[in-house]
């Protein structure tokens, strides 16, 4: 499984709802197994300006991250939410099966 997680920064707060609207097209698309968007709770300061919101989805396999990024929903909500963003920082990492103790 892929874990796909993306923090974004918006450049005028006014615009945090257009941002998350444009963020939540991304639901819609078919090829994750779990997707999420939600506001950064503050904890830890990833840049100079906070995280504002943060995106996760689970992907059964690199293949179905690839067909999400390819999905013409993928494309417009880069369309709305690029303009308006400062910072996107994206991270995928593989998940591993816990060990038992």
């Amino acid at each position: 499984m892929i874990r796909h997680i993306v923090f974004f920064t918006v450049r005028d707060p006014g615009d945090l709802d257009r941002v998350r609207e444009g963020l939540t097209l991304l639901s819609r698309i078919p090829h994750s197994s779990h997707w999420e968007v939600g506001p950064n709770l503050h904890a830890d300061m990833l840049t100079e300006a906070p995280v504002d919101l943060v995106v996760y989805a689970e992907f059964t396999d690199e293949a179905a991250l690839a067909a999400y990024k390819a999905h013409p929903l993928y494309q417009r909500s880069i369309d709305i939410v690029k303009p308006l963003r400062e910072t996107r920082i994206a991270a995928d990492i593989e998940a591993t099966a816990p060990t038992p103790d």
